[in-house]
């Protein structure tokens, strides 16, 4: 028999399946010799009263044992004779557009601009040895995307909940850990998610697609209003080649070469709203005693905590964004004269920090100074780019970050010493609230105070601002139909994921990919 229970139990309890099996037995009648599996399908902790509780939906096998996988098998066919499709780029959108393809029947070629995601690792550690980047491989470009390695976690808004478990269990099926699919938070962790990419690029290859890497997209063929393909560099060799085939363009937040090319080709695109602040770094240990409401912390069988905060000040959203419990600070910039910062968080959550981005929402109209500007579809990564040139100014043109112990900043203070921080090439002790914009550091500081109201001790001089914040979207969104996903005036071509701002995160920029390639299929079953 396989019986379903949801229990509210203590973390101790649910710490491994016998706790579970002792409590099932004990409260719901059972014989603890016939439980001979227990699964947990849902997973999510009540932290809101001083006793901690967990929360299972569990399924019970008695008697009997598991006879199905613990997630969604998918079939890869062998398509190295179908049609061609061109991806753009090989985060979360490119990769899950390329897995749905083969499903689908077409052959996906991936172009990827970037290093494969081992190559990769080199690149970024070189950062902080030489506080010099690399404008192809960094935190933001290169095989997985920004998520490969600054970020990792699963959590997404969407209401397209089977979309959601699907991404789920292909990650699984690449080599993902299944609590994914029960965890509430999911998380991959970025120590391990290049193994899972990885796997997933294997699939595309044995399945008879291509990737290519330092492979940079130039620019579109077209025939009258209809892409047909791209024309590409090898960035090792600078050979040039053709690919044809229609497109899925999913380059990512950070691609403003590609944001460049389309507004001088008047190729519909247009600014969008995006948040722009800092990252905030307390000790986990602090955050741990303020949300389980404990002096010790977390304890032995409770993970490092989490937090979520959001206010309104001034008609503009201030909130935590991509919380990373027991994680690092890294620097993200992707070209000279920038400095950006953003957070990840290895599988086992370990580090003595916690961190999130702290962010303000910002319009459009809050940052230009004429209507002429206002019209203007780059005005919004104008803006990060004259911000992130700012703070690597105020860094001694260097990739040590600005920063500022907390209450310091909101009270106006410079900040004489730091304390010590995740983020590997350094800090900088700078008055964040002289030189930020007076928009975002006059919504943080009150943001900040309101925090502090609702979790006491989370406004402290442990804390500090490290900046700045600013990739949290893309500045631009790729004008596309809302039925079809195809650009509203360019055949062939389906901007993709968060680079063409449809999405905000691993899972929704993968959900994203999949119905892109849902609509590529049925365009090309109509040519």
């Amino acid at each position: 028999m396989i019986q379903e229970y949801q229990i509210r139990i203590l973390p101790e309890q649910a710490a491994n399946e016998e706790g579970i099996k002792h409590y099932l037995a004990k409260e719901k009648g059972l014989d603890a010799r016939t439980l001979n599996k227990v699964r947990v399908l849902k997973r999510s902790i009540d932290a809101r009263q001083r006793t901690i509780f967990v929360n299972l939906k569990v399924r019970a096998y008695i008697n009997e044992m598991p006879q199905d996988d613990q997630y969604v098998h998918t079939e890869y066919p062998d398509v190295s004779s179908r049609p061609r499709v061109i991806v753009v780029g090989e985060g979360p959108g490119g990769l899950f557009a390329s897995l749905r393809l083969i499903e689908l029947g077409y052959r996906p070629v991936v172009l990827e601009r970037g290093k494969d995601v081992r190559e990769r690792k080199k690149d970024l550690s070189n950062i902080t040895k030489t506080q010099k980047v690399d404008s192809e491989s960094n935190y933001c470009f290169g095989e997985g995307g920004a998520g490969a390695y600054s970020d990792g976690k699963l959590y997404t808004r969407s209401k397209k909940r089977g979309s959601v478990d699907k991404i789920l269990n292909v990650f699984c099926q690449h080599g993902a850990n299944t609590n994914i699919l029960a965890d509430a938070h999911p998380h991959i962790g970025t120590d391990k998610l290049p193994r899972v990419i990885e796997n997933m690029r294997n699939t595309i290859i044995n399945s008879g697609g291509e990737v290519h890497f330092q492979t940079k997209m130039t620019r579109f063929i077209l025939e009258a209003d209809r892409v047909i393909g791209v024309e590409a560099v090898n960035l090792a060799t600078g050979a040039e080649e053709n690919y044809r085939g229609p497109v899925i363009l999913a380059t990512g937040h950070s691609a403003r070469d590609v944001y460049r090319y389309l507004a001088s080709s008047k190729i519909e695109i247009e600014a969008k709203g995006i948040a722009v602040g800092v990252r905030l770094e307390h000790p986990s240990q602090l955050i741990d005693q303020i949300q389980y409401h404990n002096r010790n912390g977390r304890g032995k069988y409770l993970p490092a905590a989490e937090y979520s905060f959001v206010t309104q000040v001034d008609g503009r959203g201030v909130y935590s964004f991509c919380m990373c419990p027991g994680g690092f600070v890294i620097p993200a910039a992707t070209g000279p004269e920038q400095l950006v910062v953003n957070g990840m968080s290895p599988s086992n959550r370990g580090t003595a920090w916690s961190n999130s981005g702290m962010v303000v929402e910002t319009h459009p109209e809050d940052v230009v100074q004429s209507e002429e500007e206002l019209k203007d579809p780059l005005a919004m990564m104008h803006f990060q780019e004259k911000v992130e040139k700012q703070c690597w100014q105020q860094a001694n043109m260097k990739q040590t970050a600005p920063a500022q112990r907390m209450a310091d900043f909101v009270n106006n203070r410079l900040s004489y010493d730091l304390p010590k921080s995740s983020y590997a090439p350094g800090l900088i002790s700078s008055p964040l609230h002289f030189w930020m914009p007076s928009f975002v550091s006059k919504r943080l500081q009150e943001g900040f105070k309101t925090f502090g109201k609702n979790a006491h001790g989370f406004l402290t001089n442990e804390a500090t601002l490290i900046a700045m914040e600013t990739r949290t979207s893309s500045p631009v969104r790729i004008v596309r139909d809302r039925e079809n996903l195809m650009h509203v005036r360019i055949q062939g071509l389906f901007p993709c994921g968060e680079g063409a701002g449809y999405a905000g995160g691993i899972v929704s920029a993968g959900v994203d990919g999949e119905r892109c390639a849902e609509m590529c299929a049925e365009y090309l079953k109509q040519q």
